[in-house]
């Protein structure tokens, strides 16, 4: 076989094309004895996987790009779990074709057009996708304002895009919907929140109650972080979301973590998701309670929110 064809079936994840084959010099002839024998196998039409019993994924999604041919990308959740932003393999591929032309659609993917293809397509990754940033407002759309906040905090901290990327592909969305709050949402990423939990976190329990202005993300021993840190009382917050403290192994390294702040007196606090979404003023008097405690001649206010316990006489 010519070695340019071998690795671009190498790069192809197994799968090669009729064009592609015929574009190398493989003769018609060749190409049928290949699929005859049983050395290719015909995924779709005119593509064919030329590694019997690769499996995977990747195996998918290259063989829908190259079955509708290009111009296309990945989109949606199938560009999300490209980006790894979602795990979700056993769905349909789903790629995004310019709204001038015609999409293949076959048994296990799904094409749709896209006035704004060249705009959102990332120019470097392979398998082509749209942009993570991109991504992010396509896998939040229909959901929550919490799943977009998740997946923006995700995306910059795998670094598979910056608060700037997510900023710039807001101002091309005027109709995402909550998207105030999302440009809002931007801003403290930037800064080092890296989950909704700790947004909710710095929105509804510091900020709102006029706590001490925490650091997020401070370096910890083991090349760790932690979500807040107050250094002028010694009190650290890890917000204990549902993802990344799960499973006994993680138990440990938290539990390890906060050992390490308590040898250099820190006091470590990890309230729930329940405790900042569902109780964001309890939590707040808990922690003024604690700083002045431990030095904090400052006061909490009350916040707008009807049955706030800062300054009520049942608190």
């Amino acid at each position: 076989m010519d070695p340019l064809l071998a690795a671009r079936i190498r790069g192809q994840s197994g799968l090669v094309t009729r064009n592609q084959a015929l574009a190398a010099g493989l003769t018609e002839k060749a190409v049928r004895w290949r699929v005859a024998s049983g050395r290719w196998l015909l995924v779709h039409p005119q593509v064919y996987l030329a590694e019997p019993g690769r499996t995977g994924w990747d195996v998918r999604a290259v063989a829908a790009l190259l079955h509708v041919g290009p111009p296309v990308a990945l989109h949606g959740v199938s560009a999300g779990h490209a980006w790894s932003l979602v795990h979700r393999p056993d769905d349909p591929v789903e790629v995004v074709v310019p709204v001038t032309r015609s999409g293949r659609a076959t048994h296990g993917v799904r094409v749709v057009r896209s006035r704004r293809f060249d705009a959102r397509l990332d120019p470097t990754a392979w398998p082509h996708r749209v942009a993570a940033a991109h991504t992010v407002f396509d896998l939040a759309a229909g959901h929550g304002l919490d799943r977009a906040i998740a997946l923006m905090a995700k995306a910059v901290q795998l670094r598979i895009a910056t608060a700037d990327q997510l900023r710039l592909a807001l101002a091309e969305r005027p109709r995402q919907p909550q998207r105030r709050l999302l440009l809002e949402a931007v801003g403290e990423i930037g800064d080092g929140v890296e989950s909704a939990g700790e947004l909710r976190f710095v929105r509804d329990v510091e900020r709102a109650h006029g706590l001490p202005r925490g650091r997020r993300q401070a370096p910890a021993p083991g090349q760790h972080h932690r979500d807040t840190e107050y250094d002028a009382v010694g009190v650290v917050v890890e917000i204990d979301g549902r993802l990344g403290h799960q499973g006994w192994a993680a138990q440990v390294v938290d539990r390890r973590r906060d050992l390490d702040a308590a040898t250099t007196g820190r006091l470590t606090l990890r309230p729930t998701w329940v405790d900042v979404a569902g109780q964001p003023c309890r939590l707040a008097a808990d922690l003024e309670s604690i700083f002045r405690s431990r030095g904090w001649t400052g006061r909490a206010k009350r916040c707008p929110r009807a049955d706030c316990v800062i300054g009520s006489a049942t608190r």
